[in-house]
This record gives structure tokens, sequence and C-alpha cells, in this order.
């Protein structure tokens, strides 16, 4: 299994914070944003980790984090652009991912759970992480059957059919490259990853896990400052990085 941490983009929610850094820079509590998905692959037992970077902030990262030795795993990076959608990271991340699977998790995301036995069990097709929020039309929605079984995903529906969302953790078999690659990039001009879902959903080799612990996507000033309270107060005892 090999990871990879996206954290492109330039954060204009995030405004005037952003302008100098980026956003999985900033601090939450006394660690760097990006340090919390970087716990939950380490935490996993990955130890090949590509971490994909705007060029403007690529020295930046590279100062922080160095090669990963300090952390008991290696380093690889790659530049995004400009923002094309989070299905592009498997097209930058080609080479990087070769035949192996592959554990995408987005560089603004925190999650409570240990999520180590989800990511080492997988052996094929595709796995998501599902939780349920009180706004999930600003996400990919999961609408489940009376089995608990996923039948559908939607990109930001005005009429969710669940209060289930998709979270920023992503696993796949190699394919995931190929079907990346064929996907119309979406009005936006992105690579959805909703359709990659959709792509092994439809082939029925999706998993759809069902998250307890908290998650936190800290994307605006006010998750931000959730996130803040809550790395200060649940997470400390939950980093080994």
């Amino acid at each position: 299994m090999r990871g990879i941490i996206l954290s492109g983009g330039s954060a204009t929610r995030l405004r005037p914070c952003t302008k100098i850094t980026s956003k999985q820079l900033l601090p939450i509590y006394n660690r760097p944003m990006i340090y919390y998905p970087l716990n939950t692959l380490i935490k996993a037992g990955i130890k090949e980790i590509l971490i994909i970077v705007a060029p403007e902030r690529a020295g930046d990262y590279l100062n922080l984090l160095g090669s990963g030795k300090e952390f008991g795993v290696k380093f690889t990076y790659e530049i995004q652009d400009k923002p094309r959608g989070l299905a592009e990271a498997f097209i930058i991340g080609e080479n990087f991912i070769d035949q192996e699977n592959v554990t995408m998790i987005l560089g603004d995301n925190i999650f409570e759970d240990d999520l180590k036995d989800e990511i080492m069990s997988f052996e094929k097709g595709g796995r998501i992480f599902a939780k349920e929020v009180p706004d999930p039309e600003r996400f990919g929605v999961v609408d489940f059957d009376a089995n608990g079984k996923a039948i559908s995903i939607e990109e930001k529906p005005k009429q969710p059919k669940s209060n289930y969302c998709v979270t920023g953790l992503y696993i796949y078999d190699h394919r995931v490259v190929e079907v990346a690659k064929n996907i119309k990039p979406s009005d936006r001009g992105e690579i959805e990853i909703t359709d990659v879902n959709n792509w092994f959903l439809q082939e029925g080799e999706l998993d759809v896990k069902k998250i307890k612990g908290e998650w936190i996507d800290a994307g605006t000033f006010d998750s931000l400052l959730k996130a803040q309270n809550f790395a200060k107060d649940k997470m400390q005892e939950k980093m080994v990085i």
C-alpha cells in the first residue's frame, strides 16, 4: 500500500491567511495541518508517501517535511500546477503508484478514527469512507439501501438522498490511474473523484465504510476553528508524529 497526500490548491476561502502560505501548513493547535492526515497514513503502516503540492509552496513543504526519514517513512514530491480535481492526483502519481494499491487523503482532513485495519485489509477495487453531516449538499453524497450497501453517489446535490457525505480518504487498486485518465472533466473543468467512485460502484467493487469518530474538513474559517479545539482536546494522544 502506498499513500498520497493532496495538498495543492490556493485556498481562497482562507484568505488572507493563505496569501503567503499553504492552507495545509497552517497550525492546527501545536502542529501544522498536514501532520494530521500524515499521522493517519503513518499509523496505518504506510511507508511510501507522495505529497502533491502547488509549485509556489514546494520549498515550504520540503523544508518542513524533508525526506521523511524523521518520521520513519519515505516522501516523494510532485507538483500540481493548478487544481484540476481530486482525481488528477492519481494521474500525477502514476509512476509512484505503479502496480500498488494506494490510499489518498486530503491535506486538510482530520480523522479521529484509527483507520489502520480498514486501510491495510484492502485488497481490490475501491474503498471510501462516509460520515453523517448536517450539510451533505456541500459534498459528495452516498445513498444506501436497506441493507446498508451503497447504491449511488452524487456530487453536491441540491436535494441529497441521505445525510452521509464522502470524506477525504480514498483507497483504490492501481486501476484508478486509468480510470482517472478516462474521466471527462466536469462543467467546472475538474476530474471529479465522484466519477472515479461511481466507476468502481458500477463495477460492483466499491466498499463504503461509515466512520464513527469526528471528521473535519478544515477548509473554512469555522471548520478551522473547530479543528483547533478538537485537536487540542481529542487528538494529542492519537498522534504518533
